[in-house]
C-alpha cells in the first residue's frame, strides 16, 4: 500500500514543481520586459537634482516658516520679524553662540553676516543637523536658549540653534546649519541652487552637513 500510494504521489508532485518552475519562469520573463520600462521612467541621470528650485514667498507670512527639498534636502526658509532680527544682533545672545560671527565655512560669502541670509527678513538654511544628520525642530518661540524669538531644536541630541541657523555653545552639533547657494530674482522669489550674479559658491566646500 505504501508503495502504491508512493507511485501516485510521485506525478503530481512533478506536476506541482513544474507548474512553480513554469510560473517562475513566467514572472522572470515578466521582470526583464518590465525592468526596461521602469528604467525609462527614472532620470537618465542626476542632472536633474541639480536644477535649481524656484520658491515663491510673497504669502509666507512673517514668523512662519516653509520647508521644500533642494537636492534631496529640506531647505528651511523663515520669514523672520523685527524682533526676531534684533534678537539676532543681541550681544547676549550672540555671546552664547558657537560661531556667531559665522566664521567656518557653513554658508556662501554672501551669507557670512549676522543674518545669514541675502535679505535679512528671510532666513534660509538646509534643515539638517550638523552633529549626526538629523532635522531640528522649527521653534518661533524661545524656549529658554537664550534668544527672544526663538530658533530651532534637534529632537535627537538636543543641540539648539537660532533663528539664522548659529549653533549654541555646549550643543552636540559642532557647526552652524548650512546655507546653500540661492539668488534672489525678485523680492518675493528665492531661487535655490544659483548663485547671485557675479557670486561663485560651491555647496560641497562646506564643513559639515
Amino acid at each position: 500500500m505504501e508503495n502504491a500510494s508512493d507511485t501516485h504521489a510521485a506525478p503530481g508532485g512533478r506536476r506541482n514543481f513544474l507548474g512553480l518552475v513554469t510560473a517562475a519562469t513566467a514572472v522572470a520573463g515578466a521582470g526583464a520586459c518590465l525592468w526596461p520600462f521602469l528604467q525609462s521612467l527614472a532620470p537618465r541621470d542626476s542632472a536633474a537634482a541639480h536644477l535649481p528650485v524656484d520658491v515663491d514667498i510673497s504669502a509666507l507670512p512673517p514668523g512662519q516658516q516653509i520647508v521644500v527639498t533642494w537636492q534631496g534636502r529640506p531647505v528651511f526658509i523663515t520669514h523672520r520679524t523685527p524682533e526676531a532680527l534684533a534678537s539676532l544682533q543681541d550681544t547676549a545672545l550672540t555671546a552664547r553662540l558657537r560661531d556667531g560671527q559665522s566664521r567656518d565655512l557653513q554658508q556662501p560669502p554672501y551669507a557670512a553676516n549676522w543674518h545669514r541670509s541675502i535679505d535679512p527678513r528671510y532666513g534660509v538654511v538646509v534643515g539638517i543637523c550638523t552633529h549626526l544628520g538629523c532635522v531640528p525642530a522649527y521653534r518661533p518661540t524661545p524656549e529658554g536658549n537664550g534668544s527672544t524669538a526663538g530658533g530651532y531644536a534637534c529632537p535627537c541630541h538636543g543641540s539648539r540653534f537660532d533663528l539664522a541657523g548659529r549653533v549654541f555653545r555646549g550643543a552636540p552639533a559642532p557647526y552652524n546649519l548650512p546655507v546653500p547657494p540661492y539668488s534672489m530674482p525678485s523680492p518675493t522669489l528665492i531661487r535655490l541652487g544659483e548663485n547671485p550674479t557675479g557670486q561663485e559658491f560651491d555647496f560641497s566646500t562646506i564643513l559639515q552637513l
